[in-house]
This record gives C-alpha cells, structure tokens and sequence, in this order.
C-alpha cells in the first residue's frame, strides 16, 4: 500500500484543454510506472487498460473496473441500437443494465449534427461517469486503474483534429461522387 501512495503521488493532472499541447504522461510511461509499483495481478489488469470494454462480461478482479466497462458497453451497445434503428434495422432488445440515462446520452450523441460534436459530448459524458464511479479512497489501486482510464479518454480526445477531419470528409465525400481519384 506504501508504495501505492510513492505511485499515484507522481501521477500528474491530466486534461484535454490545450488542444496542441502535449499529455504530460504517455500511456507507456503510466504503465512503466505502474508496474514498479504494483503486483503481478495489477500489473496484468494495467497492461490490458482499454476504452473498449470485452463484449461479453469478465470479471477484472476491480468493482471499479467491472463497473466502467459494464457502462461503457452498455452506452456502445445502445449507440449501435439508435443507429440501427435509424437504418431500420434490428440487433435485438437493450440489455437490462441500460440504465435510462445511458440511453439519453446515446440519444443525444446520435442527433448532433457534427460526428466531432458526438465525440465531445461522449467525452464529456464519459468523464462524468468515471468521476462518479471513482472510488474515495484515492490511494487506492482503484484510483491508479480510474487514472489509466481517463489518459486513455484524454489521449483519444486529444487525437480529434478540426482540419484534419474537414479535409477527410471532404476527400471521402469526393471519392464517393466519382469526382477525384
């Protein structure tokens, strides 16, 4: 537990503000650190950190853990039911952990205009529920596996460029109507 505190005393603030500027920590140098710190079985859960939750429920070994992946894959898998459904398709009914608002905020997602517009909110919303299931004690392994999780969050926002995505559109867009090659 010593050391826990020596591990999550070095970790520093992370935010998305300041679009050009750099992460102060990369996901290596997290996980680096992490494993001078940390047992083998929370070595292994660090290493295999991810946005993307396992499509079928594995238990981590983490509440926290179970907790966010089940959410997350409960929001992805009602933001692919409100697409299908606007192309008339079916992929079957909405898991029971679905709660009400995890399928408002894919609801909102999916009817912004702007795909960038989605992925802020998503962001937004995303970080509001790992603050919620976030555990108190901030020392905790816990809190070393909520931290990974937001620098995975932050360096995916992070990677979302206004021009660079303009310009994609419009070339796919092009590539579609037969007008360049």
């Amino acid at each position: 537990m010593k050391e826990q505190y020596y591990l999550i005393s070095q970790l520093p603030d992370i935010s998305v503000s300041g679009e050009k500027s750099a992460l102060p920590i990369t996901e290596k140098y997290f996980k680096d650190l992490c494993l001078r710190f940390v047992g083998n079985k929370e070595a292994s859960i660090i290493e295999n950190l991810s946005l993307e939750p396992p499509k079928k429920e594995v238990k981590t070994g983490s509440s926290f853990l179970d907790a966010w992946y089940n959410h997350e894959r409960c929001l992805r898998y009602a933001l692919a039911q409100i697409r299908a459904q606007k192309l008339k398709k079916d992929i079957g009914p909405i898991p029971v952990s679905c709660t009400a608002d995890i399928i408002q905020a894919a609801r909102t997602a999916v009817g912004m205009d702007s795909p960038l517009s989605a992925e802020q909110f998503l962001y937004e919303y995303r970080l509001s529920v790992l603050s919620n299931l976030q555990p108190l004690d901030i020392f905790s392994i816990d809190a070393v596996y909520a931290y990974g999780i937001k620098l995975l969050l932050v360096q995916r926002m992070k990677m979302f460029n206004r021009e660079k995505g303009t310009d994609s559109y419009h070339k796919i867009y092009d590539t579609i109507l037969g007008e360049t090659i």
